[in-house]
């Protein structure tokens, strides 16, 4: 049996249409912009003609960043940092969302507020680098993973997602002879791949796209991320040259080495995302507070 769709409905359907699609169009036209940057010539987007379609094909760019090594060795302490505070980050948000999620857990009141206290409250940036430098993590991957390692925000989603899983499982677990860390292994983490998904997404672009961290804490060209890479271009710390190009060739990539560095910078999120975001969805709407 179909519903006779009212006025008003096929209304709202085409209102929505336009507002959905001009958000499209506003998030992809920055994007395609920079696409079309970084195939461009120096004098096209010096002169304001590039706009959505290349102007003067030229991949010398691309050739002066990928022959960096300066370039691959940021996009691998990149890749690194990126799995490792991915994988510590869920860890440490799985585990505490979950002890979280037990009403009957005494204390419970106390180590949520201690946990929304640091998401309105911070030491500052000054006592957090005088605590990172006197722990001795300064030059070293721990400056760039621990830090960070849990945001209050998806603790908070992954903490309601697991108030919403059904007790009777768990419960049926514990009579099965399982213990906490089983029940959370082997009955709550299967039923939560939704939220994970969205969790590991959430940590792996904040990670990926992080600079300030780095620039704070790290003071090696060799340890440095691809953002501080793309950062330094940006600010001008870092031109054509170091890719070994000659002068003219630096001129001629000028204008556009930055279009290329970030298209190689967003790639990889790019690729991953799609398997990632039919998750997405459901794991941030499961996991959303419920009234």
């Amino acid at each position: 049996m179909t519903v006779e769709k009212t006025r008003g409905y096929r209304a709202f359907q085409v209102v929505n249409a336009v507002i959905l699609s001009g958000v499209v169009i506003v998030t992809l036209y920055p994007f395609l912009n920079i696409l079309a940057r970084s195939f461009s010539e120096e004098r096209y987007i010096v002169g304001g003609q590039v706009n959505l379609i290349p102007r003067g094909f030229n991949l010398t760019t691309y050739k002066l960043v990928v022959s960096d090594p300066t370039f691959w060795t940021n996009y691998g302490n990149t890749i690194v940092y990126t799995v490792v505070a991915t994988a510590i980050a869920m860890l440490l948000t799985t585990c505490y969302a979950y002890v979280l999620s037990k009403k009957h857990l005494k204390g419970r009141t106390f180590l949520i507020w201690v946990a929304v206290f640091t998401m309105i409250f911070s030491g500052g940036l000054i006592p957090n680098y005088v605590l990172v430098n006197g722990l001795g993590l300064t030059n070293s991957i721990w400056a760039i993973v621990l830090p960070n390692a849990i945001s209050v925000f998806n603790l908070l989603v992954m903490k309601a997602f697991f108030e919403g899983l059904p007790h009777e499982l768990e419960e049926a677990a514990a009579i099965d002879g399982l213990n906490t860390y089983g029940v959370l292994w082997r009955v709550v983490l299967p039923l939560s791949k939704a939220v994970i998904a969205t969790m590991v997404l959430f940590y792996a672009v904040s990670f990926w796209n992080s600079w300030f961290t780095a620039f704070l804490y790290l003071n090696k060209t060799e340890l440095f991320p691809v953002t501080i890479y793309l950062r330094n271009l940006i600010a001008g710390a870092t031109g054509a040259e170091s890719a070994g190009a000659s002068l003219s060739e630096a001129s001629a990539a000028a204008a556009n080495i930055q279009s290329v560095t970030i298209m190689l910078t967003v790639l990889p999120i790019l690729a991953v995302y799609p398997f990632v975001q039919r998750y997405f969805v459901s794991g941030v709407m499961l996991g959303a507070v419920k009234g």
